[in-house]
């Protein structure tokens, strides 16, 4: 299969399977129960297909492989029906046979909810047996009445009632005072009952058991199963701690059937039968936990510290063993030197540590746990002082290292040996991978050194990180949340927090604006065009094809009496000529025809730009140059063309009036086109100052006193988005 846990593929092969003759069948099963062995549907299927066929032999192996694994009342259903049929015609041998198959079963699923069933058949085939000793028999079939009457069953209320008629059948007067003993104990079995049925039916008994996904269904089931299992734990029913036990241990299996691959389970298990004072079990657990999760490591370390906590140090060292030969990493080999610390002495350790280091698999950590170990068991710092060095000449690019590393100089109160380490490393860092060394470099320098030395470490961090040098002037200031980050302490501000909240929103709108800056800003003058031009990563538009904008002046499109074919013309030429060999010209062709006006009034007066995007001050005042309609002029046109056809199709009495509407219409005309012709005419300076900064600059450039008139190199500029000064130049 493609998924080997495809729940998919598995069921159309089990179905698939229901329709084959055993011998083919077969295979497909083995193959499903080699990925879902837990799965009691699959094997239920796969021992009635052998039966089906009365295949005795491959029946009874197929029971002993599952039903011990497998508790599930429908398995077990299935296995007292094949003991009833092998035995049925072998008389008293094969009723004895028959009873112990039944009270074999139920010790094991006697005390689940669907267990009602097998109970009440049990009870049945006792009363079939012919009768041998009439006393012997009512007693034999008073006890199983008792056990039955005591499991909170779905048939525990039909069973009382049959307990009570069994009774009465044998001796009234008997009968009064067992029922009156019982009552208690069936009613608290009864609410029991009650309260288990509730988390019973929100588990999917069908689940197969795959490994973790992190599903819905699959949080939901293991909280479910978390539920019930918390509330068999808590053992509702106030029996003795044996059946107690047994329920909990049933409750467990069931769990592991849905839950298989889910090592926390298997954990849990194993911890809950240690409390329970039984570590031969517990090992049983992990070993059959470790079958089914071969690959976990949590198992095989929480397995390792049961044996080692119980005395059994060499089951453990064999079980950090077998973790060092298939981990890949440095964990194993400290997990492992710790555990011989413990078990054997430090010299084992480090005997172990001076082979460790030869492995691939050995990283920075291998030297700071035993070199830490070391100092820590020895009391000696000469020879964790040695072995931090020999790392050292391997891991001086590890920042995590240099700092482990200062720690343990910081507890020797070795000083000049701390300043050393920190001048080496920050040496040979580089500057993305130093910023928590240079933290601590100036925390440090905060404990030890005097205040010039600690303003220098500042500076010298700033340069470092800043990666601009002394040209870089901004990031290199010194700013007010330098001195609280240098008088603070742990959790002490020399601020309030509104403050600090205020510093930092600051720090955050500095930075925004250095990124839009950084952005917007043209270089000035002949020698920035010359280093813009000869930079491949940055590309501005040629701002020479720029029309600044004047107010007196229309726009070529608005007197055009073709302005899609002008536009058209002004807009398009340069990408048609760019994409001829991908494409005909017809069909950019096409492209006006179906553009708005306004539009391509826009993209007419768009510059010819090499880069990806225009700046924005340059979009900004094509906006202002291009001739947008209006909402209201919208709907003047439109209300134009729909009075048009009314007036030619009035007639009769209303014929005069609408013609001194249309009089009265031509004369409000005239006197807009001839207000239109006076704002033509009228100077700039006669008309209302506008509110946009944008719109008033350009206005002033054209009013004349723009300093674009007076730059000697005839430049063309246009304003900067923040300030309004001019910030663009050519030469």
């Amino acid at each position: 299969m493609a998924d080997k846990y495809n729940v998919e593929e598995a069921e159309a092969l089990a179905k698939r399977a229901l329709h084959l003759p055993i011998a083919q069948a077969t295979p497909i099963y083995e193959q499903l129960l080699s990925l879902y062995p837990t799965s009691a549907r699959y094997w239920k299927q796969y021992v009635e297909a052998q039966m089906a066929v009365n295949n005795d032999d491959a029946t009874k192996q197929i029971f002993s492989r599952c039903l011990l694994t497998c508790l599930q009342v429908p398995l077990w259903q299935c296995y007292i029906r094949f003991i009833r049929k092998v035995y049925d015609k072998k008389g008293a041998e094969g009723q004895e046979e028959t009873t112990k198959a039944f009270e074999f079963m139920l010790n094991y699923i006697g005390t689940d909810i669907a267990s009602g069933p097998i109970w009440t058949e049990y009870i049945t085939f006792l009363k079939s047996l012919p009768a041998l000793n009439a006393y012997e028999d009512s007693q034999r079939l008073r006890k199983v009445y008792q056990r039955a009457i005591l499991t909170p069953t779905h048939h525990v209320e039909q069973l009382w009632k049959d307990y009570e008629n069994f009774e009465n059948s044998v001796n009234r007067q008997l009968a009064k005072g067992l029922v009156n003993e019982y009552q208690p104990k069936f009613n608290s079995a009864r609410a029991v009952y009650r309260e288990r049925k509730k988390y019973i039916e929100e588990i999917d008994w069908n689940m197969l058991a795959v490994p973790p996904t992190g599903s819905s269904k699959e949080e939901t089931q293991w909280v479910a199963w978390k539920k019930f299992l918390s509330f068999e734990k808590g053992n509702p029913q106030r029996i003795d701690t044996a059946s107690s036990t047994k329920r909990i241990i049933y409750a467990y299996e069931q769990c592991l059937m849905c839950l298989y691959h889910f090592p926390d389970v298997w954990h849990d298990y194993a911890e809950w039968h240690v409390k329970s004072g039984s570590s031969d079990a517990a090992i049983k657990v992990f070993q059959r936990a470790l079958k089914a999760i071969p690959d976990s490591e949590m198992l095989k370390y929480a397995y390792a510290e049961m044996e080692e906590s119980r005395g059994a140090i060499q089951s453990a060292k064999k079980l950090y063993e077998s973790i060092l030969g298939v981990s890949t990493n440095s964990l194993a080999h400290i997990q492992f030197l710790r555990f011989l610390r413990r078990a054997e002495g430090v010299e084992a350790a480090r005997k172990y540590f001076l082979d460790a280091r030869k492995s691939p698999s050995c990283t920075y950590h291998v030297y700071i746990a035993f070199a830490t170990m070391v100092f820590c068991l020895d009391k000696d710092p000469k020879v964790a002082h040695k072995i931090f060095e020999e790392g050292l000449k391997l891991y001086m690019n590890e920042p995590v290292y240099i700092l482990e590393y200062a720690d343990f100089l910081t507890r020797l109160n070795d000083d000049r040996n701390i300043r050393a380490l920190f001048e080496r490393a920050l040496s040979t860092l580089p500057a993305e991978e130093s910023a928590e060394v240079w933290k601590r470099f100036i925390q440090f320098e905060q404990t030890y050194g005097d205040l010039a030395s600690i303003l220098k470490v500042e500076q010298r961090r700033k340069e470092a990180l800043s990666g601009k040098g002394e040209e870089g002037s901004s990031p290199l200031e010194s700013s007010l949340q330098d001195v609280v980050s240098r008088y603070s302490y742990m959790d002490l501000w020399p601020c309030s927090f509104k403050e600090l909240d205020h510093l930092s929103r600051q720090e955050l709108l500095v930075k925004n604006l250095n990124k839009k800056v950084g952005k917007t800003n043209l270089p000035h003058g002949p020698a920035a065009i010359g280093s813009v031009a000869s930079s491949s990563k940055v590309v501005y538009p040629d701002t020479s094809q720029m029309v600044v904008y004047d107010p007196t002046k229309k726009s070529e499109f608005a007197s055009s009496t073709n302005p899609v074919a002008v536009s058209a013309s002004n807009t398009f030429p340069s990408i048609v000529t760019a994409t001829t060999t991908h494409g005909s010209a017809s069909t950019y062709d096409e492209i006006p025809k179906t553009t708005p006006p306004a539009l391509l009034a826009f993209l007419a007066n768009l510059p010819v730009v090499d880069g990806p995007t225009p700046n924005v001050d340059v979009v900004l005042s094509i906006c202002l140059q291009s001739e947008l309609p209006t909402s209201q002029n919208v709907k003047q046109n439109l209300v134009a063309k729909g009075n048009a056809p009314s007036q030619n199709e009035s007639s009769g009495p209303n014929r005069g009036g609408s013609q001194r509407l249309s009089r009265d219409r031509r004369a409000t005309k005239r006197k807009d086109s001839d207000r239109q012709e006076e704002d033509d005419t009228a100077t700039v300076q006669s008309q209302p100052l506008p509110t946009d900064v944008f719109r008033l600059r350009q206005m002033r450039k054209a009013r004349g006193i723009s300093t674009s008139s007076q730059t000697p190199t005839g430049s063309t500029s246009y304003g900067s988005a923040f300030s309004g000064e001019l910030s663009g130049s050519t030469g």
